[in-house]
């Protein structure tokens, strides 16, 4: 069987399954002067860039909508109990 490429781009979508090390870990994290996305260091497609300040507005953004989720399904449990339906 022949050899399949451990990285590479398919439909314009990168991948790569190479061991990774910590420092590439870190580095691919961690790319000043790089768009919002860069490629992921393991696996398929592409994650944040820490490094550029539209990185954080959407981790920010995310985090105030989770938050906002989590409160309003607090709200519901209490407005949940049983009710009884007389029909006649």
């Amino acid at each position: 069987m022949a050899d399949r490429p451990q990285s590479g781009e398919i439909f314009g979508v990168p991948y790569n399954f190479e061991r990774p090390s910590v420092r590439r870990l870190l580095a691919s994290y961690w790319r000043p002067g790089e768009g919002m996305l860069v490629e992921k260091p393991f696996g398929i497609g592409y994650t944040l860039n820490l490094a550029s300040w539209r990185s954080w507005v959407v981790l920010l953004v995310a985090g105030a909508l989770l938050w906002h989720e989590r409160q309003r399904g607090e709200e519901t449990v209490a407005e949940d109990e049983p009710v009884e339906v007389v029909v006649d």
